[in-house]
């Protein structure tokens, strides 16, 4: 879907989640809400670096950018919303969304250590080869998440700490992986 689809898929499932599964379920929704309420402030406040800005600008060359992801993940609510400004000025970059948890399940081929993760970018050129395959989150956050479950936080704790990073990150690190990246 377009990212407009997406925000208009969203919406739907928030104005009658019992149409939705799992979204009938009380701690899902709570999610989405949240979500819905962080990505659209990124939208609003998010402004991509000059350096990003510029790289994106040269990409005339058509490329493929798929986002694996679901209104109910906490770092899609970030990420997503950061990507799709960083690149939605460029009519060469073709920016889609599939949602991880229905057909045609292409998160299969993007697993992050065994598990469905999300957001998970995969940059691919005209011709359908994958450039380049980044998420579920910034490395260092990844490093971080990891090391939390390594000690066997809670949760709720290891939530809060994500959210804090992404909070005062505001987008940085993954701006910087992108350029180093594509460069």
């Amino acid at each position: 879907m377009t990212f407009q689809e997406y925000l208009d898929y969203f919406e739907q499932i928030l104005a009658s989640p019992e149409d939705y599964d799992p979204y009938g379920d009380e701690e899902y929704l709570n999610y989405t809400k949240l979500n819905w309420s962080r990505m659209n402030r990124w939208l609003k406040r998010f402004e991509p670096n000059d350096a990003i800005k510029s790289l994106i600008a040269s990409m005339t060359e058509p490329q493929h950018w798929i986002v694996i992801t679901e209104p109910w993940c906490g770092d899609a609510a970030h990420s997503v919303a950061q990507l799709y400004q960083i690149v939605k000025n460029n009519p060469n970059i073709d920016f889609e969304i599939q949602l991880r948890d229905k057909e045609p399940f292409l998160i299969e081929d993007y697993l992050t250590n065994g598990s469905k993760s999300i957001p998970k970018l995969i940059i691919r050129n005209d011709v359908g080869h994958d450039k380049f395959i980044w998420g579920p989150r910034p490395q260092p956050l990844q490093d971080l998440y990891m090391q939390m479950k390594v000690e066997g936080k809670a949760f709720a704790e290891i939530n809060e700490v994500i959210q804090k990073w992404y909070n005062e990150d505001k987008g940085e690190v993954l701006q910087r992986e992108l350029l180093t990246q594509l460069s």
